[in-house]
């Protein structure tokens, strides 16, 4: 028997405000949008329409029917086990990160093709360019290591018009280098972003899952990671804090090839070594930008290596 109906707010206040999924996912039109979405579609316990979240095929087709609903994608598709993200989340940091650009523009948002943004570990899904060059027009070089990631956002890129022009993929072929073999002598990017690897372990992401049904009291007892995701998506040597540290150093050596670094940071305790590689990099400005996922406070740290000075002639030259 179903229960009552629950009564929910009418926008996800959490998110950004410019946030396209700030309100409840209409169904209805995003089964008009994408037929195929109709068979994952049921009324949960509260007799409102849904999909299992713990089943990866349904997560897939309705990452499918937002992408072409809201961001004119007409052809996206994945390899099975690799990352499908959620896109309010996605969509989330490019709004911060466009936020944080456009205080340096006399609180003017930045468009068009000439801001150009770098996207370390694009996935498979190629999420990020999708989103940046759908709301702002910017154009991206998006990198990875994984040569099945590159091949399948190639083929998203190739296969959507909206995207040929402004996106180009590359791959990365050494696994220790993040921005070297990637960023060209000369080139100048306005921002970088980042999801880094979550966990420090196979053991560890498959735990936290674990625990995320038993939270839920889901009656799947099997780890299963319903947004998909290889070994190097989800986890690497130290987690994310090391990854983020690895980075910050790294990025010195490209200190006027960027004006804003930037990661996504999940854990809290995180934090400290990263503000310490930071302050030893000597990053000139650092920020701290709040997000809420869900139930899940994350956050960006941005960093910027500019003196105010090189900021005002970026700012000239480029904006």
């Amino acid at each position: 028997m179903l229960n009552d109906k629950k009564a929910h707010p009418k926008e996800k206040t959490i998110l950004h405000a410019r946030n396209k999924h700030r309100e409840r996912y209409d169904f209805k039109q995003l089964i008009a949008t994408c037929p195929a979405l109709a068979v994952f579609v049921k009324p949960n316990k509260y007799a409102d329409d849904s999909i299992d979240f713990f089943d990866p095929q349904a997560v897939k087709m309705l990452n499918k029917a937002l992408l072409k609903h809201f961001y004119e994608i007409d052809n996206w598709d994945i390899p099975n086990n690799y990352l499908c993200p959620p896109i309010p989340g996605r969509a989330d940091y490019l709004h911060y990160m466009a936020d944080l650009l456009a205080s340096f523009n006399n609180g003017k948002l930045l468009k068009g093709r000439t801001v150009k943004c770098l996207d370390i570990g694009v996935g498979a899904n190629c999420v990020y360019p999708i989103i940046g060059t759908h709301e702002y027009e910017w154009s991206f070089v998006a990198s990875d290591i994984d040569p099945i990631s590159i091949q399948s956002a190639t083929k998203i890129v190739h296969s959507n018009a909206v995207l040929k022009t402004n996106v180009e993929l590359r791959l990365q072929p050494n696994p220790k280098q993040i921005f070297s073999g990637i960023i060209q002598k000369g080139e100048l990017f306005d921002l970088s972003i980042c999801n880094p690897p979550f966990h420090a372990s196979l053991a560890e992401a498959q735990a936290g899952t674990t625990r995320k049904l038993s939270n839920l009291k889901h009656k799947k007892t099997k780890p299963i990671l319903n947004f998909g995701g290889q070994n190097a998506e989800l986890w690497c040597e130290g987690g994310e804090a090391k990854f983020a540290r690895d980075m910050i150093y790294e990025s010195k050596e490209f200190a006027t090839s960027c004006f804003w670094f930037s990661s996504l940071i999940s854990k809290q305790s995180s934090l400290e070594s990263v503000y310490y590689a930071l302050e030893k990099a000597q990053a000139t400005h650092v920020k701290t930008i709040q997000m809420g996922q869900g139930n899940k406070i994350s956050r960006i740290v941005a960093w910027t290596f500019l003196t105010s000075e090189q900021q005002k002639i970026w700012k000239a030259t480029r904006w």
